[in-house]
């Protein structure tokens, strides 16, 4: 009987500590990665937005699948295109879903783009984003992205983003 109680005490040692440890790795993620990644799109800095990810990545987006980070150079391209035209951008996001551990992270969340013109109007894309981020030489990085605008053939919209409140960094 105390062999069992004291496997149980270990075991419940074991989850508590583990969980800790993911709050930990997660808040690291945020504060090194999403942060980065949000500031990047909101100052149009395309070269620190593909410093967020990896060397190699698996890019799927409803136009296709990019094996050969074709996407960086659009990234380059569309940030310069939004400064000529006088566009600004805002990114606001949340997290549905992570699975974490020490080296790999499923995050699965739903995002709101907001693009605003010279006349100060602003028109908003919503959508939910799949990510796997993977811990390489010390640093969190985006090594598979997928995208989508609609759910089961639904667009997502305005009401399915305000189902959670948006991240703060």
């Amino acid at each position: 009987m105390r062999k069992l109680v004291l496997l149980c005490v270990l075991c419940l040692s074991y989850f508590g500590y583990a969980q800790v440890d993911v709050e930990q790795i997660q808040n690291e993620i945020d504060k090194n990665l999403w942060k980065s990644f949000q500031k990047a799109f909101e100052t149009l800095d395309g070269e620190a937005l593909n410093a967020t990810y990896a060397e190699e990545v698996l890019r799927v987006t409803p136009q296709g699948i990019d094996t050969e980070n074709t996407f960086k150079s659009g990234n380059l391209e569309r940030f310069k295109k939004n400064k000529a035209d006088g566009i600004s951008i805002s990114l606001d996001f949340w997290f549905d879903s992570r699975r974490t551990n020490e080296t790999t992270s499923y995050e699965v969340g739903f995002y709101r783009i907001g693009f605003t013109d010279k006349n100060d109007e602003t028109n908003y894309s919503y959508g939910q984003f799949h990510i796997v981020l993977k811990k390489i030489e010390g640093q969190w990085k985006i090594t598979q992205d997928w995208d989508t605008a609609t759910i089961n053939g639904n667009p997502i919209t305005e009401a399915d983003f305000a189902k959670n409140s948006i991240l703060k960094f």
